[in-house]
């Protein structure tokens, strides 16, 4: 069952000049991107102690706001601005990754916040879908990941692990002769992160409507699952928090016990029901935003319900959507009030 593997998208997004102007709205400057405006949102960040993750004042939900705001739409503005104010996940794309991690680090340490950081580069990502790519080789993962590792030097940071890296091994998709490899470059991109003094690592591990953990409890083991903090769920999908908590229990007593995280970014109204079942991960009607991002769970083994996916931008060409990772303001307003987009 593939239903998640096309969503990984958001890491064709950035770029490092708009990370780094991130950075340089933190210190009063304007910068320049690919979202709907440059103008500022006033943007600020959550209070620490229920939310610790990084806001970040230079997305383009964030953007978005400042257009909608400068052409008198308030009411418009004031749905995105549901958006805009959460911490989402920042995807680290594949040109330049010291500069990219240090630069929302960096960021995030001014706000005194931990960075939220999506790593997605593994050799041969999404069997071919979508979200298509990566690294060319074993050799270029490991030197991308080097520069992820001294771009977040000592900040805190969470990261992310390789969205569907493990799943794809595990349901048929990625080709044998690709597996040892790929088991390879996970456990050594967990150790790597590891080694570093303020990163958690979350490994992906799928979610509540893909098979069943006796399924993958052990590739992920194979992967490095235990040297890392946890494992992430729901990455970019729709199923519910409570499904997801399920689930992932149910794997976490297959693997010692280890914690985990969610991804509620979109999951507020639980998965679509219509259309193409093998296409219904893919931008699907009349979803909505989940939980905000918390790490108050009330569950002692989820970690945080994190907005891993960032609501607003396309899983694919499908249902009318641009291309993956690229921003849609229809569908972020839909999911901000489903049925307005």
């Amino acid at each position: 069952m593939h239903d998640s593997r096309g969503a990984r998208t958001a890491a064709r997004i950035r770029v490092s000049a708009a990370v780094l102007g991130a950075a340089l709205l933190l210190a009063g400057c304007s910068s320049g991107g690919d979202g709907p405006d440059d103008a500022k949102a006033d943007i600020g960040q959550r209070p620490k102690s229920a939310d610790p993750f990084w806001v970040n004042p230079d997305g383009n939900a964030a953007r978005q706001l400042a257009a909608y705001r400068k052409a008198g739409k308030k009411s418009e503005a004031e749905r995105i601005r549901r958006i805009a104010e959460q911490p989402t996940g920042e995807w680290i794309g594949p040109e330049n990754p010291e500069s990219e991690a240090r630069g929302f680090t960096e960021a995030a340490e001014k706000a005194d916040r931990t960075a939220l950081l999506v790593l997605y580069n593994i050799p041969h990502r999404d069997c071919g879908q979508y979200s298509q790519g990566g690294a060319t080789d074993g050799d270029g993962y490991r030197a991308w990941i080097d520069g992820v590792a001294r771009g977040i030097g000592d900040r805190t940071a969470t990261v992310v692990l390789e969205p569907d890296a493990v799943l794809h091994l595990v349901d048929g998709c990625t080709p044998d002769e690709l597996h040892e490899e790929r088991y390879d470059l996970l456990k050594g991109a967990v150790a790597r992160l590891k080694s570093l003094k303020n990163t958690k690592v979350y490994l992906d591990a799928g979610n509540a409507g893909w098979g069943h953990p006796d399924q993958i409890f052990e590739p992920l083991r194979w992967a490095g699952v235990d040297r890392a903090d946890g494992f992430a769920v729901n990455v970019s999908n729709f199923y519910s928090t409570e499904d997801s908590i399920s689930y992932g229990k149910r794997l976490s007593a297959k693997v010692g016990g280890k914690h985990f995280v969610v991804d509620t970014s979109r999951n507020g109204n639980g998965p679509w029901t219509g259309g193409d079942p093998a296409q219904r991960w893919c931008n699907p009607p009349g979803r909505a935003l989940g939980r905000t991002p918390t790490t108050r769970t009330d569950d002692p083994l989820v970690d945080a319900y994190l907005w891993v996916k960032r609501p607003g931008e396309s899983d694919g060409t499908c249902k009318g959507g641009p291309k993956a990772g690229q921003w849609w303001a229809e569908y972020a307003l839909g999911l901000v009030e489903p049925g307005k987009g």
